[in-house]
């Protein structure tokens, strides 16, 4: 005798009664890149479908994301003049801060989250103050400058915070940033494990935040180490984070169902510029069908224990969920 697990899946409506992971476009994180003018909406040629707009083609994007059904957005800024610091990150009128308000006024349905970091906005292009001797992000002072600018977002209607810039502590300052402005209420999503990958290669493009020197390993984490992947995103959950996250997603889903096995919190991924552009260049060659593999790599997000997608396929995705 043997077991015959066919006999569920010769009737397709037994197929789907069977399904055990689901896709849902309230699973979706759509990303948004702002920049200053008007009526600027430029297509990035590493990531066809991608675009830099100007904050009134954001607006005017959100109201196409919600006739799909997606409520939720997550925030880049580029900056027309950067520094050593990221002063614009850290201005009330930046243009974060600005487009949050926009999409606020136009939209107060759409659930906005803002990417906290400082690459788009440095002349150098890391994360944070650099150290003059170690040539490196300077931690502790960027924690403030992160403090501060959650406290800018916050002010100006964002509804989550996700710092991505793998500074130790940075959740404890953010926290504390946020109760202090008396935004206690305000959730924090935390990019806890976030890997020096190689598949950030065209969000550099988009986001125009590539390195200026060197590169950062010296704060995100090295993509051979499983446990240090765990103990980031556990210590983040230790410091008050209420969403833990990891980056990217489709190299790394062995450390999404880790994290997922020591967690009760919500977790997200984020299925990154390469990972999408690299479906693209596939289709683009005839070699895969599109919109198959990309619906079977979402739904290995869910299954491997995600409960959020931040993705640039989201649109795509919510047409056929329709269907």
């Amino acid at each position: 005798m043997f077991a015959r697990f066919r006999r569920k899946r010769i009737n397709p409506v037994l197929r789907s009664l069977l399904q055990e992971t689901h896709l849902r476009t309230d699973d979706f994180i759509y990303p948004l890149f702002a920049r200053s003018g008007t009526g600027i909406k430029n297509e990035v040629a590493s990531m066809p479908g991608v675009y830099q707009m100007s904050i009134d083609e954001i607006v005017k994007e959100c109201e196409v994301l919600k006739k799909l059904g997606i409520y939720a957005v997550i925030l880049f800024g580029i900056p027309d003049v950067k520094d050593s610091v990221g002063s614009d990150a850290l201005c009330e009128h930046g243009i974060i801060a600005q487009t949050i308000r926009a999409v606020k006024n136009a939209h107060p349905d759409m659930f906005v989250v803002t990417d906290l970091c400082f690459c788009e906005y440095t002349d150098h292009g890391h994360c944070g103050v650099l150290d003059p001797v170690l040539h490196t992000v300077d931690n502790d002072i960027t924690l403030s400058n992160l403090a501060a600018q959650a406290v800018i977002h916050a002010k100006a209607g964002a509804d989550m915070i996700a710092p991505s810039g793998m500074m130790d502590g940075m959740i404890t300052a953010i926290r504390k940033g946020l109760d202090h402005a008396g935004f206690e209420n305000l959730p924090i999503m935390s990019y806890s494990t976030k890997f020096a990958s190689a598949y950030y290669g065209p969000f550099r493009d988009v986001a125009e935040s590539a390195p200026s020197f060197g590169d950062r390993r010296s704060y995100q984490m090295n993509p051979a180490n499983r446990n240090e992947a765990i103990a980031e995103s556990m210590e983040d959950e230790k410091e008050g984070a209420d969403i833990l996250m990891v980056k990217p997603a489709l190299a790394y889903l062995d450390i999404v169902r880790d994290i997922k096995n020591n967690t009760t919190l919500p977790l997200a991924v984020y299925n990154v510029s390469g990972e999408y552009a690299m479906l693209k260049m596939a289709a683009k060659a005839g070699v895969i069908d599109y919109d198959r593999v990309m619906m079977e790599t979402l739904l290995a997000f869910k299954r491997a224990g995600a409960d959020i997608i931040i993705t640039y396929h989201a649109k795509e995705a919510a047409v056929l969920l329709q269907k």
